[in-house]
């Protein structure tokens, strides 16, 4: 027995094959972004970055060697007089 026109024919199995391409896709896509957004969450900072204090910040810079020690003294001496009171 032929049974005609029950069977989706090429453009039923084409349409179907597209679709579950698209839904498989979609759904990884999906999956992909979830993750990524929650491993983003939880590695991000939640603290804010340390201010230096300028006195911090010539130390640090003599601690590196990038000023000799009059140098370093000289200015210490300078933020010191002008710290305010």
């Amino acid at each position: 027995m032929y049974w005609y026109g029950s069977d989706p024919g090429v453009w039923g199995y084409s349409l179907m094959i597209i679709g579950m391409v698209l839904f498989w896709g979609l759904l990884i896509t999906g999956i992909v972004m979830l993750v990524r957004y929650v491993g983003r969450e939880a590695s991000s900072p939640t603290h804010l970055p340390v201010l230096h204090t300028a006195e911090q910040l010539l130390a640090e810079r003599f601690a590196r060697g990038e000023l000799d020690e009059t140098e370093y003294r000289s200015r210490l001496a300078t933020l010191r007089e002008q710290a305010p009171q």
